[in-house]
């Protein structure tokens, strides 16, 4: 059979015609080395920095690495099955994740993807978890102040919407405490943000526990739980804070409210050690990367109160910080609390001693202060601080034992009787109202004469006494948000006739 060179030129035509390339140079490449959740990759040469790529089996990965002759990735699970000379593409996407309403009451990974069991999340929409924070011009002074329901913060470290204020003390000394107990203090808020609970290297029985305690109290509703618990890789524990601040800014873009609480980012750290050392980038103090300020300071950064052209949204982060034995100094706390707007200090010592929350008054400190605060609380816990950080210094003096004059045991007695005052059990965050009218009654001298062992009954049947015959005292109060002179006189007398019922009975 003779075959003719005009009729291979005419087959060669036709199926050139209806080619189509498969992959273009740079956009396939093929997996060099492999191991501990890292993959080099040679051929990806206009792969960008942050790119989500495909592997075989449905695995995903995310570029870390631009080198010259290669690309370093970090996958997200199944690295058992990718094997030297597997093919990778890339997706032209750069790494994303689900959000939207529907995230609202579950419980996913780092990629969105739910654990729960409760079916797919039909969301359609998606953000990069790298994004360049709002400058300046976009936002506004934080003036709105988001109430946790605990005594101890709300009037002497408050926190405002848009406000990173970090929680920061040893292991055990209740940091989870106040951040579920603020968020279970947002069901009854007006105008409540959407809460997001990134668990960072968490064991999975802890995570089932705060999951467990905030549908108990109905604070689901309105949370999304991101989890990389301990068991997870390190990428993935790398990519929950990303993922979940992604979470957060489509509410706030939308011109809502969103609370991040970051537990914790001294693991997040840990694990961006991890990565990093396996990439082969240079290690530093601590054997952290140089870059690892930068790796909180762009995700805290994306936290802030936008401007009422942008629709007046709010994203506030509450990072914790682990620290070792009391060391506030070390590298990652000193990094996160130059970046954050304040910190709340939790003593192992206080702890220990009963006071809870353990809040350390003089460590403490909101760099928004009185402008995120109520008119009310502002005036009736104004010299609170100073007060007991004097009593603080004051105890200290008298435990060698020598002569007080009147004035310094009076100052004394106040301060043991607010210390008790400020105490609170875990998952009873108190509404505003009745912070006020019991710190009120305190600076006031109003429970100088009582015994200290009888302060929290006291409180307790101080809120039944008001709730009960005072109801529209508490209403205005709730209303107005601020303490007239008025309004004061009524709280004075309602206190008063409650304590001479209390002393009768």
């Amino acid at each position: 059979m003779t075959i003719h060179p005009e009729e291979v030129t005419e087959v060669l035509k036709k199926q050139l015609e209806t080619f189509e390339p498969k992959a273009e140079l740079g956009e396939v490449g093929r997996v060099l080395q492999v191991g501990d959740g890292i993959a080099r990759i040679y051929g990806l040469s206009h792969a960008l920095a942050g790119e989500l790529l495909e592997f075989p089996h449905q695995i995903m990965g995310m570029v870390m690495n631009l080198e010259r002759d290669a690309v370093g990735a970090v996958l997200f699970g199944g690295e058992g099955a990718i094997r030297e000379g597997d093919v990778v593409r890339r997706t032209n996407r750069v790494m994303e994740v689900p959000v939207g309403d529907a995230l609202v009451g579950r419980v996913v990974n780092p990629l969105g993807q739910p654990l729960d069991g409760k079916g797919p999340i039909n969301t359609a929409k998606r953000r990069p978890v790298e994004v360049i924070a709002p400058g300046v011009a976009a936002r506004q002074p934080v003036i709105e102040p988001l109430q946790t329901g605990i005594k101890a913060i709300d009037a002497m470290i408050p926190i405002g919407r848009g406000q990173r204020e970090l929680i920061i003390g040893d292991r055990q000394t209740g940091k989870t405490a106040i951040v579920i107990d603020a968020i279970i203090n947002q069901k009854n808020e007006p105008n409540r943000p959407i809460c997001i609970y990134v668990a960072i290297g968490q064991k999975q029985s802890t995570v089932a526990s705060v999951v467990e305690t905030l549908a108990r109290y109905g604070a689901m509703d309105y949370t999304i739980i991101v989890t990389a618990t301990s068991s997870e890789s390190a990428p993935l524990q790398y990519l929950a804070p990303y993922a979940g601040t992604s979470m957060g800014e489509e509410f706030l873009w939308q011109g809502k409210h969103a609370l991040c609480v970051y537990d914790d980012l001294s693991k997040h750290a840990q694990a961006y050690r991890q990565l990093s050392l396996l990439m082969r980038r240079p290690p530093g103090r601590e054997a952290y990367p140089g870059d690892v300020f930068y790796l909180h300071s762009r995700l805290l950064e994306r936290a802030c109160k936008l401007n009422d052209q942008n629709g007046a949204g709010s994203l506030t982060s509450l990072p914790i910080i682990e620290t070792q034995a009391g060391d506030v100094a070390a590298y990652i706390p000193t990094n996160v609390i130059s970046i954050t707007d304040g910190q709340i200090y939790l003593e192992p010592g206080l702890f220990y001693s009963g006071v809870r929350p353990a809040v350390n008054v003089g460590l403490s400190v909101s760099r928004v202060g009185g402008a995120a605060q109520t008119g009310a609380m502002k005036k009736v816990a104004g010299s609170l601080r100073l007060d007991l950080a004097q009593y603080n210094e004051l105890a200290t003096f008298a435990q060698f034992g020598s002569d007080l004059d009147k004035s310094s045991q009076q100052q004394l007695a106040r301060g043991e009787r607010m210390i008790e005052a400020l105490k609170q059990d875990q998952y009873q965050p108190l509404p505003f109202e009745k912070q006020v009218a019991l710190i009120y009654a305190g600076v006031n001298g109003l429970l100088d004469d009582l015994a200290v062992k009888t302060i929290k009954g006291f409180e307790k049947e101080l809120y039944a006494h008001l709730e009960k015959n005072k109801q529209s005292l508490l209403a205005e109060l709730k209303e107005k948000k601020t303490l007239d002179d008025a309004l004061k006189t009524r709280l004075n007398e309602a206190i008063a006739e409650f304590k001479k019922m209390y002393q009768t009975n």
